[in-house]
């Protein structure tokens, strides 16, 4: 009967995580959209906005490092980005953050939320690709297959959003570019996760110290110094408010996402991510009053089901490694 109690408090555990992530990431998706192209915003400066959300998570992290965590809750490591030497391990990597989410919001700004996903759907083509490039590690021929369904399904997403006379080209350059770098930044973590003792908050931490620095130079050459010179809603509580609570999302998507990972696994992280994608979709073309005719609809399900299929067969071939290492071991011992 008690372990049937602590099973069933397990569930619930993982249930109530799930379900933050998901509303948390959504909510993130849809303050992101209104901060970046609503009229009651008007603020022509997505680079200046991300910069902000860099900011907050900043005085987040910097508040739980002095204060070691929040008590029952978690702990927050011990450390500091401005010591040199860690600073020099962490800034390439803290390149390739700024320059993921500097583009995943410009995509957002130019593309609607519904087609939002299809838009950065390549990273998983990407990571196949530099995978091979940068690692050499090879890719089953059914992990392939499940790529070129991906961009099979891209495609499809593309040509019908042309179609529909919603599709945005610099939209989608950002998002594919935004694509490769989330690829590129999920692969050299790796390598730098033992200079922040492998620590994903230390992690999280530096990277938004550095992209505070990081995103000036990038708002200059975007323009959008006379833009803030001009902007007249600076005293518009409302404003603030909105800059704040999307500040606190991109905060909490971190925090929500890494937790999702510790109470499941990476496989049910990437299936609840992909069916998170499937919810924000259906829920955006209602929010927005959408109309997506049954090809739009199928490269969704394309691109969904190929992303899904891929996290599997993934999984499936990392079990079947572990378990030839284990059997090798024991034949060195016979």
């Amino acid at each position: 009967m008690e372990e049937q109690s602590d099973l069933c408090g397990r569930y619930i555990k993982i249930f109530v995580v799930v379900a933050c992530y998901w509303i948390v990431s959504i909510a993130t998706v849809f303050v992101n959209k209104s901060l970046l192209s609503g009229q009651e915003v008007a603020l022509d400066a997505p680079l200046f906005i991300t910069w902000f959300q860099c900011i907050v998570s900043f005085t987040i992290c910097f508040s739980l490092s002095r204060t070691g965590g929040i008590p029952g809750i978690f702990k927050f490591p011990k450390g500091t980005p401005w010591n040199l030497d860690i600073m020099w391990k962490v800034i390439p990597l803290s390149i390739m953050f700024t320059l993921m989410i500097a583009t995943n919001n410009l995509c957002l700004k130019y593309v609607g939320v519904s087609f939002y996903y299809i838009g950065r759907s390549l990273t998983t083509v990407f990571n196949v690709i530099f995978s091979w490039i940068l690692l050499r590690q090879r890719t089953s021929f059914r992990c392939m297959m499940c790529c070129a369904f991906i961009v099979f399904g891209f495609y499809i997403g593309v040509d019908q959003e042309e179609l529909l006379g919603s599709f945005s080209l610099i939209g989608t350059i950002y998002g594919v570019v935004g694509s490769l770098m989330l690829s590129l930044y999920s692969i050299f973590t790796k390598s730098v996760l033992p200079s922040v003792n492998q620590e994903i908050w230390l992690l999280s931490y530096y990277n938004n110290a550095y992209s505070i620095i990081l995103f000036l130079p990038l708002m200059v050459l975007n323009g959008e110094l006379s833009v803030l010179w001009n902007y007249e809603n600076y005293h518009s509580t409302y404003f603030w408010i909105q800059m704040l609570i999307g500040g606190i999302c991109g905060f909490a998507i971190g925090y929500v996402t890494s937790l999702q990972i510790k109470v499941t696994s990476p496989l049910t992280h990437n299936i609840s991510g992909t069916a998170k994608a499937c919810a924000q979709t259906v829920i955006a073309t209602q929010w927005y009053n959408e109309v997506k005719n049954s090809t739009w609809w199928s490269s969704n399900i394309i691109v969904l089901a190929s992303t899904a299929l891929y996290a599997r067969f993934k999984q499936v071939e990392m079990e079947e490694n572990s378990r030839k290492i284990v059997s090798d071991d024991k034949k060195s011992l016979v």
